[in-house]
């Protein structure tokens, strides 16, 4: 526990010293101009007793100072004009060569100046800046070099330091590039996000709408003939008419029962909202439901059983659904027989639902509803194939092949 206690306090002052270096870099970034007035301040101060000493005997005597203020003040405005900063302080250094004046301490200026031009400006102009400044380097050190104690060596000492001052500044602007792509990348993808999510949300409202469709559709046309029957026959065969209403109870339960389940992942507390969504399993009990309505419907299911996607599964019982629902509406009364085929092949799942009536293509999907269009948009939602025609001696079919390896 003691050699715990001196690492814990190291890691927390170390902690504590990174967190206050952050605070002032922060603190710098936020007060640029304050911490330029300050470099101006402090080469200008630096270099004011030194001066004297470079400036020729034949001069003014507050030459170096006059160059000092030229070379130093245009660092102030050097983030808002860069090429006109630069070009100032260039100006005054090479007015210095021509003066005699020997290098100044201030003169140290044009590095910030050739940086900031290769941060804010093009690579060809901040790379000619750059160069004038090592030319004006050679141009003002070789003349001078005995008399200053300057070797080739601390000239090419120097020019190294402007050519990496160029190339930082060249790296700050690319990394400020980068990170404006990122930005701008993110802000791409959160659009691409928002847009994919409201194409999902449509999506989904149209696949809930077709569900609720083919459930209310079905159910209430079973409830209507159910109860036609009973009232028709409520005096003469009471027994008859109460199975009828049993069976209206029993359909009005199934479809509450479904479209809660349906509407469930809307709320995601709604009971039932996880139950099992109907399928092949559940056709029977639709046949049924269908033959207590008044419609001679026989099933037949051929191949072996085998598990296959939910989707698939589903959209199987609401094409069956859907044709019985149309069977109901557009038969006629002389219907005589309705015939539910189920092929289960090794890749899809073949449908056939075929009645003797007289209905047609034009009553099954007449425009004002979503029957057949529902149909086929639930089949090519699996990339299958719906084949619907009336049948040369009467009668209507529907043939849907549903791949079972669904695309959704």
């Amino acid at each position: 526990m003691d050699e715990l206690t001196p690492r814990e306090d190291h890691t927390g002052q170390a902690r504590s010293t990174r967190a206050e270096a952050s605070s002032r870099g922060n603190w710098f970034q936020q007060h640029p101009r304050f911490v330029d007035l300050v470099v101006v301040l402090v080469v200008f101060a630096y270099n004011l007793p030194i001066q004297f000493n470079s400036v020729p005997d034949h001069l003014w005597s507050g030459t170096g100072i006059v160059l000092s203020v030229g070379l130093c003040a245009p660092h102030l405005l050097r983030r808002r004009y860069p090429l006109g900063v630069y070009a100032c302080i260039q100006v005054v250094a090479f007015l210095q060569v021509l003066l005699g004046v020997e290098l100044l301490v201030a003169d140290v200026m044009l590095l910030p100046a050739v940086y900031t031009l290769a941060v804010r400006a093009r690579w060809s102009v901040s790379a000619a800046a750059a160069a004038l400044v090592v030319a004006w380097l050679i141009f003002t050190v070789v003349p001078a070099m005995d008399h200053n104690n300057m070797s080739i060596g601390d000239l090419g000492v120097l020019v190294v330091v402007v050519i990496w001052m160029w190339t930082w500044g060249r790296l700050v602007r690319t990394r400020r590039h980068y990170i404006v792509w990122l930005r701008e990348r993110a802000v791409q993808l959160e659009r691409e996000k928002a847009a994919e999510a409201a194409l999902a949300a449509s999506s989904e409202r149209t696949r809930i709408a077709r569900e609720i469709h083919d459930i209310v559709s079905h159910s209430l046309s079973v409830v209507v003939v159910m109860s036609d029957g009973a009232a028709a026959t409520i005096d003469t065969d009471p027994a008859r008419a109460k199975s009828a209403m049993e069976g209206v109870r029993d359909t009005g339960r199934t479809a509450m029962a479904d479209m809660r389940r349906m509407l469930g992942v809307l709320r995601d507390d709604e009971p039932g909202s996880h139950a099992p969504q109907p399928g092949i399993a559940q056709l029977e009990s639709l046949v049924d439901e269908s033959t207590s309505a008044g419609l001679p419907v026989t099933l037949a299911v051929e191949g072996h059983a085998e598990q296959v996607p939910a989707s698939v599964d589903l959209a199987v019982f609401r094409i069956v659904q859907e044709a019985l629902t149309n069977a109901r509406r557009h038969a006629g009364p002389n219907v005589t027989r309705v015939d539910v085929r189920i092929s289960r092949r090794v890749d899809a799942i073949e449908v056939s639902i075929v009645d003797d009536g007289r209905g047609t293509v034009e009553d099954a999907d007449n425009g004002r509803g979503h029957g057949l269009i529902g149909m086929r948009e639930r089949i090519a939602a699996h990339g299958g194939t719906l084949r619907t025609e009336s049948r040369p001696g009467g009668g209507f079919e529907v043939n849907a092949i549903v791949p079972k390896g669904a695309r959704s």
